[in-house]
């Protein structure tokens, strides 16, 4: 039985070492109580929306997949749990990725304990802890890369296609497109997987990333 007023906070890390220190870390505090754990992306995709925590703590490389997607999944199912994406590695990709998945923030596994707890519940609060430096380090790449200028690819898209994908660019999740356009969470799916196939891609970050450049050039 979770206890009032406390943040509650699911576990996702495949080293069980790393996984302890978080939740003894975690326990002690009298405002934070953990609900759950899990090893695999495939394990986290079933415990965090049975546990509905305030806050999914998500390591980024996984042994069967990636935290980027467990936070993409888990914010189209309920985009009331906020994502805190936890790494080893500063990556410029897996932070765009991150960005484009609704994380709410992204830290490195080198960060101090007292500054872990504040993210915590800094990320429950609904503040972003997004680095403001690597966030437009990452967007200016992106601007960089092949300009979609006079890219005639847009023309293939239907109307609806190219407002989804406008959306896409907003960082929304299928079911906040669905909510924003009055259609099923699926019936978005299918706009989603046509219009990537219409523009040559396979990841929605691509298409994000897409959007990025254009909105660059108008600027």
């Amino acid at each position: 039985m979770r206890e009032e007023g406390k943040i509650t906070v699911f576990l996702l890390d495949d080293h069980e070492v790393v996984r302890r220190g978080v939740h003894e870390l975690l326990s002690v505090e009298d405002d934070i109580e953990v609900v759950g754990e899990a090893g695999t992306a495939a394990d986290a995709l079933v415990r965090i929306p049975a546990t509905r925590p305030d806050v999914a703590v998500l390591d980024v490389r996984l042994p069967d997949g990636s935290g980027v997607e467990v936070c993409r999944e888990i914010r189209s199912l309920d985009d009331g749990i906020k994502c805190l994406m936890l790494t080893s590695f500063a990556d410029d990709e897996a932070l765009f990725d991150a960005i484009m998945a609704g994380a709410s923030g992204y830290v490195l596994k080198a960060i101090r304990g007292n500054e872990l707890l504040q993210a915590v519940r800094d990320v429950a609060a609904g503040k972003s802890l997004l680095d403001p430096v690597a966030t437009a380090r990452v967007l200016e790449r992106l601007r960089d890369g092949n300009s979609p200028k006079g890219d005639d690819r847009l023309a293939n898209l239907t109307e609806q296609e190219r407002k989804i994908l406008d959306l896409i660019g907003e960082g929304l999740t299928n079911r906040a497109i669905g909510e924003r356009l009055h259609l099923a969470e699926k019936t978005i799916k299918n706009y989603v997987s046509s219009l990537l196939s219409k523009l040559g891609m396979e990841r929605r970050s691509q298409a994000a990333a897409y959007v990025a450049r254009m909105q660059a050039e108008r600027r």
